[in-house]
């Protein structure tokens, strides 16, 4: 038929780059606004998966500079291992080429489009090539390119390739120019607040426009780079097998033994068994039906779940908590990594921690933070299994009011370290709902909970007991003072009544006709060495005693005295001036301590 000719004179393949020249969406550039946070992602994926091979501490600067009325340029430097030059074209500019793809290990890129897509974004956009810049040691020059993508092929357009003089000895400089707007600023500042939270041995110097930023590293411990493992046997699939059986000259027992993590002899033998199968036939030359009756002998046998301390890297509780306390100013921290779990056949580490008070918003939904692999999920926080499962924990339980999430000062993150992060699209912005992954969340966040209701409940009790102390050290002197003067007789001193009750360190400031007296009573059973920290507009140039320092920034004046206090005995300091301001003592426990200015 004429129609049918007509239709097949048009028919062609279509290549990968110019399904996502029309398909930028799917990669996170469906918006100017997100494509500078989605292309900011994926080079520092890089330059940190990068530097963890070459085991070095990462040192990662980043530039957004506007260049034109929408046109900005943005820059990544590191000072990773670098890229050999005869590479630098294919990383850049093919779509789906890496070396990570093929590797059963814990990696932040693992398809080879995500950088190689920013590529494609700026020539769609801006025209402008991309310009390169790597070098692999001193002892190597440093090469420039000018890279573009080859639409109907998908493969690298070298518009220049040069050698340069560079000041790094080792590392990569990517310069990506494209049409995008700063609307995201704030956005954009919260993933690399957020990834120096979860890469606590990186630093981050980030310049946009005139504005510089840093996120210094709290860690100096280099990450142990994951090591490839082999596939399990419970997450293989026909069409993997039947192409690992063709590459194959072995046995099918040696096969088995030496193509798949966690199978020996024995266990290779039972699955020749049950495939009905024998162990010495050529594995090359097995049928798909015979193929068919092996995969389902493997998914059947018992096999070990795959080693985890060589394909994982987990933060760990310690340097979450530190790098939410370097980010996040809150009362208190908690954080748990549960043991090592399988899906399909796939590793995962399930890392959570919670944050509670301090300075978090006290209205509204908790902060969720979600991370896959080390690397914030930014997108899409409603079709994401981290969100499902904070919702499906009852925050009631831990004395958090709830409706769908958790309300409150709370901040919520979770991670998931896996060799396989099952996402929901090609642009990582939200994990799919496996049933083992949920089910890991929400025994963290259960566990956490338990802690967090723990502290709520101890420091109630303190703040009760901290009000009642107040009391009595503000309100029966008032009473003694108002029965003295009914009934005439002199004052009754009530201290006594208050070591009786308190059996602490009390500190009591106030003001009387310009003089400001500061009176530390030890009704404690031992001495005492405190600093007295007074911040107020008096400068305390007649104080009694003399204060030990005293500085001033912005007509606030901070006074310092260090005292020794035996037990059982009350010192003062008296100084001349307006009182208020803050009074803060050192060198005691809080639990030891009861702090009252009589003023407020």
């Amino acid at each position: 038929m004429v129609l049918a000719d007509e239709l097949a004179k048009q028919q062609r393949s279509i290549s990968v780059a110019e399904f996502f020249e029309k398909n930028k969406h799917l990669l996170g550039f469906d918006s100017p606004t997100r494509g500078v946070i989605t292309t900011i992602k994926e080079a520092v994926d890089n330059a940190l998966d990068a530097c963890e091979e070459a085991q070095v501490l990462p040192d990662i600067f980043i530039s957004i500079k506007k260049v034109s009325n929408d046109i900005f340029r943005i820059i990544v430097e590191d000072n990773g291992p670098g890229i050999v030059p005869a590479q630098v074209p294919y990383v850049f500019g093919k779509l789906l080429y890496g070396s990570r793809f093929h590797q059963i290990r814990q990696t932040r890129g693992q398809q080879g489009i995500g950088i190689s897509a920013a590529v494609l974004y700026a020539q769609l956009t801006s025209g402008v090539p991309t310009i390169v810049i790597s070098r692999t040691g001193h002892k190597e020059p440093a090469y420039k390119f000018e890279i573009q993508i080859k639409i109907e092929t998908n493969e690298p357009d070298i518009i220049s390739q040069q050698p340069i003089d560079w000041d790094r000895i080792h590392g990569t400089r990517v310069q990506i120019e494209f049409r995008s707007t700063m609307a995201a600023k704030k956005k954009l500042l919260e993933y690399l607040k957020y990834t120096s939270v979860v890469n606590p041995h990186a630093r981050f110097r980030v310049e946009i426009e005139d504005e510089a930023f840093t996120f210094e590293r709290v860690s100096q411990e280099i990450i142990a780079c994951p090591i490839a493992v082999k596939p399990h046997p419970h997450g293989i699939e026909f069409g993997q097998l039947k192409r690992m059986a063709l590459a194959s000259d072995l046995k099918l027992i040696d096969f088995l033994v030496e193509g798949f993590s966690r199978v020996g002899k024995k266990l290779a033998q039972d699955m020749c068994d049950k495939s009905g199968l024998k162990s010495t036939v050529k594995v090359s030359g097995l049928s798909a039906d015979q193929l068919k009756a092996l995969i389902a002998a493997m998914q059947e046998v018992t096999v070990p779940a795959p080693l985890t301390t060589q394909c994982l890297s987990p933060i760990g509780e310690e340097l979450i908590r530190r790098g939410l306390d370097k980010e996040f100013q809150m009362d208190f921290v908690g954080a748990r990594t549960r043991p090592a779990a399988v899906f399909s056949g796939h590793s995962f580490v399930v890392e959570a921690a919670i944050g509670y008070g301090g300075k978090l918003p006290s209205e509204g939904n908790a902060i969720i933070l979600r991370f896959a692999n080390r690397v914030p999920l930014m997108y899409q926080q409603g079709a994401c299994a981290i969100t499902q499962s904070v919702a499906n924990v009852n925050w009631k339980l831990y004395n958090l009011s709830q409706q769908g999430l958790p309300m409150g000062p709370v901040l919520i993150l979770v991670h998931v370290a896996s060799t396989n992060v099952p996402f929901t699209s090609e642009s990582k912005d939200a994990i799919a709902s496996i049933p083992e992954i949920e089910k890991e969340i929400v025994l963290a966040l259960q566990d956490l909970g338990r802690d967090l209701k723990h502290f709520v409940s101890r420091r109630d009790k303190s703040k009760v007991a901290e009000d009642r102390a107040r009391a009595v050290c503000a309100i029966i002197p008032e009473i003694a003072a108002k029965v003295s003067e009914i009934v005439e007789k002199p004052l009754v001193d009530t201290t006594p009544i208050e070591g009786k009750l308190m059996r602490k360190l009390i500190v009591k400031k106030w003001t009387r006709d310009s003089r400001i007296t500061i009176e530390l009573n030890n009704y404690t059973a031992h001495q005492t060495d405190v600093s007295i920290y007074d911040i107020s507009q008096d400068d305390a140039a007649d104080a009694e005693p003399k204060a030990a320092f005293v500085s001033e920034m912005d007509g606030q004046f901070t006074k310092v005295w260090k005292l020794l206090i035996p037990s059982q005995t009350v010192t003062r300091v008296v100084y001349t001036g307006k009182g208020g301001g803050l009074l803060d003592i050192r060198g005691i426990e809080d639990n030891k301590k009861m702090v009252v200015d009589l003023d407020v």
